[in-house]
């Protein structure tokens, strides 16, 4: 898979593809592979290209791919929460067993729906965009039982019972958006709005977030009966208890991970793929799932996760042949060259294929703007404009990254080039509006009341340094980061280093992926809400939320917010993206997003992915899809 850091399903990729996506809005896409290399300047073309060696097809074979250092699959159940929830566990784990509604991306390029791999056909849109109308295909779980339309009433009706165990939960947004939805028809479910909706925002945001859920699962207790949990018919006038008690039953056995392989629960599928075994150190194996509606079948008898502690043994075990896919760290590349995008030479001779994997998404560090003490700190506009500044992204692209990698510089995702980047993202050499600058960072806070005192920034005058921050209070800044990566833990030497330059003090605490993702749950004003900053990575726009606009992210109350940033000009712009398919309405959003800064923006860097060169059909598509079931050994 991909050494990143990011939660809900991210991936180091990019794509030619996406461009053409966001131009044509809600086109299908194919569920072929493909794709061509091309190189610039700047990582701004990209390539995925499908692994081609010469050589006859062999059935069957165990491929065997490395997880990213530092990461192992945590949480099995799709209706996840907040603590358990990155891209890791949706499509390097979840996404293999049960197929969401509706599928995006494909083995390739592309970052569009894709009806072919899809549960349902296209969604109708009617009543001037109040009506929705699903019709499901008619796929089977592994039981036995349809993919039909009460799955799809099943997930609904445990949204509506349980949205705030749902990572991808927005207020006001589904299922509060839905005025009624009821199926009316084995196959058919509609759902009828309380306003109208932009068709491409409602199906690339909205129904991306429905994954049918199948009968077995609507039980109380082990063994009990298909559907006798009552949640599938449940409503509001018990207040949601029966899909409530379902859900907590649910949650219960997906926090026994050492059953994953053998509970009866988890074995009904419905994707390609079925758990053969599971470790909670890493190891994690999948075969066929024989049942499975879709096309193509899995050529392959079984992939294989391995888990590292770091990047330097997963580099190992690739140089030694004990991977067939994995990547190589960057303190392992030489220096990025020119326009190159791959390194001139092959770090790992001819036994391996190399491709490039950009990210549909944006890197940053949290900040807990509902911190007892820094919060008020935070909610300084300046004050977020003077850290950023102190993020030499440029610098540690170059010396950290080996220049595979480019800047963040707002909400939207800058590789691959697409119309719905605003023009202010592409300033300062792609930094946006505030580029590195100790001087200018340090004289930002001077001018508001501060100024150093044993080396720290320390407020002066307090009715100068913001609303809540009284004489005395200092820059002293917690970050918890996220270990396993050296490059990424490089970066956060260099930030400390840099910030206290300018009287910042950073504070730096080493955490787990997987520990540092439990910590980021949004918190209330008070005495529990203490981290400062978290930094295990970012966010790629693959679900929940497939069109890049903001409400998963920066919305308030947006179950993702874990700063709990809240703007109401912010939260306008966002929700005008849901109503209207104009251009100039994204990117209003977009660039008042770039320049109110709700998180601080850190480079993106870019993996180099290494494919054993007798393994075919391997593609790295930007929103992390991972489709081993395309995959083939030759010889």
């Amino acid at each position: 898979m991909f050494p990143n850091r990011r939660r809900p399903r991210i991936t180091r990729a990019a794509a030619t593809g996406a461009a053409a996506l966001l131009a044509v809005g809600i086109a299908a896409c194919s569920s072929g592979s493909g794709g061509s290399s091309s190189a610039s300047t700047s990582p701004s073309s990209s390539s995925s290209p499908s692994s081609t060696p010469a050589g006859a097809k062999v059935a069957g074979g165990t491929a065997t791919v490395a997880l990213p250092s530092g990461v192992t699959l945590s949480y099995i159940f799709p209706f996840t929460p907040l603590v358990n929830a990155n891209e890791y566990n949706s499509e390097g784990f979840q996404m293999l067993l049960y197929r969401p509604l509706y599928m995006f991306g494909n083995n390739g390029n592309s970052v569009a729906v894709n009806y072919p791999l899809s549960t349902a056909d296209a969604p109708v849109y009617s009543a001037n965009g109040k009506t929705v109308t699903i019709t499901m295909k008619g796929w089977k779980w592994s039981d036995g039982e349809t993919v039909d339309a009460a799955d799809v009433i099943f997930w609904l009706n445990m949204m509506k019972a349980e949205p705030n165990n749902y990572y991808g939960y927005v207020p006001g947004l589904l299922p509060d958006n839905l005025a009624s939805y009821k199926a009316t028809g084995p196959e058919t479910v509609v759902l009828n709005l309380k306003s109208a909706v932009s068709s491409v925002w409602f199906t690339y945001n909205q129904l991306a977030e429905i994954t049918p859920m199948p009968m077995a699962w609507d039980v109380t207790s082990a063994g009990a009966k298909s559907g006798s949990g009552g949640c599938t018919t449940d409503s509001a006038a018990d207040k949601w208890a029966k899909c409530t008690a379902v859900y907590n039953f649910l949650a219960a056995q997906a926090k026994n991970a050492n059953t994953y392989a053998t509970n009866p629960v988890w074995a009904v599928v419905d994707g390609p793929w079925k758990l053969n075994s599971f470790s909670t150190a890493g190891t994690v194996t999948f075969v066929p799932n024989p049942g499975y509606s879709g096309s193509p079948k899995p050529t392959l008898s079984e992939v294989k996760y391995l888990a590292y502690t770091d990047d330097t043994t997963e580099y190992t075990a690739l140089k030694t042949g004990q991977l067939d896919v994995g990547y190589i760290p960057s303190q392992d590349l030489p220096p990025r060259s020119g326009s190159q995008v791959l390194p001139s030479v092959d770090p790992l001779g001819s036994g391996f294929s190399l491709a490039p994997l950009y990210q549909f998404g944006i890197q940053y560090f949290l900040i807990n703007f509902n911190n007892p003490t820094m919060g008020a700190v935070f909610k300084q506009l300046y004050v977020r404009q003077a850290i950023q500044e102190l993020v030499d992204q440029n610098g540690m692209i170059n010396a950290i990254d080996r220049g595979y990698g480019y800047p963040t510089s707002g909400g939207v995702p800058t590789q691959p080039p697409s119309q719905w980047v605003p023009p202010i993202q592409n300033e300062n050499s792609l930094q946006g509006p505030y580029p590195f600058s100790i001087a200018n960072a340090k004289a930002l806070l001077t001018s508001h009341g501060w100024s150093e005192v044993n080396g720290v920034m320390t407020c002066q005058v307090g009715s100068k340094c913001g609303a809540g921050i009284a004489n005395g209070a200092q820059l002293k800044l917690v970050m918890d980061y996220a270990t396993g990566i050296q490059a990424f833990v490089q970066e956060v030497q260099v930030f400390k280093s840099d910030a206290s330059q300018a009287g910042v003090s950073v504070s730096l605490v080493p955490q787990s992926f997987n520990t540092i993702i439990g910590e980021s749950s949004p918190c209330k004003p008070g005495p529990k809400c203490t981290w400062d900053i978290l930094n295990f990575g970012g966010w790629n726009f693959n679900g929940p939320g497939f069109e890049p606009t903001g409400e998963p992210l920066f919305e308030t109350g947006a179950s993702s917010n874990s700063g709990s940033y809240s703007d109401p000009t912010e939260d306008r712009l966002i929700n005008l993206t849901h109503t209207s398919s104009s251009l100039s309405a994204f990117q209003q959003y977009a660039t008042y997003t770039a320049q109110q800064l709700p998180f601080i923006w850190m480079p993106n860097a870019y993996a180099v992915q290494a494919v054993n060169s007798t393994l075919a059909g391997v593609t790295f598509n930007p929103l992390a899809d991972f489709f081993p079931e395309y995959w083939y050994f030759t010889k």
